[in-house]
């Protein structure tokens, strides 16, 4: 029922916009699963869910993208150090090869980033929130580093 339940989640988020859990909870009673938020909040983190802006301005849960896995040696081999203040962070390459990283974290198209400007050996990665720009050092440091 778990695995069931999870699946109708992404379909229900893929179809509507969900931007509470009290919605996404209506939903799936609408569908014959009655869960506690405990339950929905649980199945948030294990699909590893977000919110991402809508085209209409609502902020509603979607499926987090899949970080790419070839990415990671270039990343691995110019990146030098990555640190953050306030919601932007500042990732130091090798010299000359900011501008490839940056495209290369430009593709992740990760809901956190706002923008990115690369110059020749500095990036600046502009995040919603100090939170956001926390959770993508982790992000760039877990596939990065391991």
């Amino acid at each position: 029922m778990h695995n069931a339940r999870q699946e109708l989640i992404l379909q229900l988020i893929a179809s509507h916009e969900v931007s509470t859990q009290e919605m996404l909870r209506d939903l799936l009673e609408e569908q014959g699963y009655y869960v506690t938020q405990a339950t929905i909040s649980r199945d948030i983190r294990q699909l590893k869910l977000r919110k991402k802006r809508t085209a209409s301005g609502r902020n509603c849960y979607a499926k987090a993208p899949a970080a790419p896995a070839a990415p990671n040696g270039l990343l691995m081999d110019v990146i030098v150090k990555i640190d953050y203040a306030m919601n932007t962070v500042v990732v130091t390459c090798h010299a000359g090869s900011a501008q490839a990283a940056c495209a290369v974290i430009d593709r992740l198209q990760l809901p956190e980033i706002v923008g990115t400007i690369a110059g020749d050996d500095t990036i600046f990665i502009l995040t919603r929130s100090e939170n956001n720009a926390k959770q993508l050092i982790h992000l760039l440091e877990t596939q990065i580093w391991g």
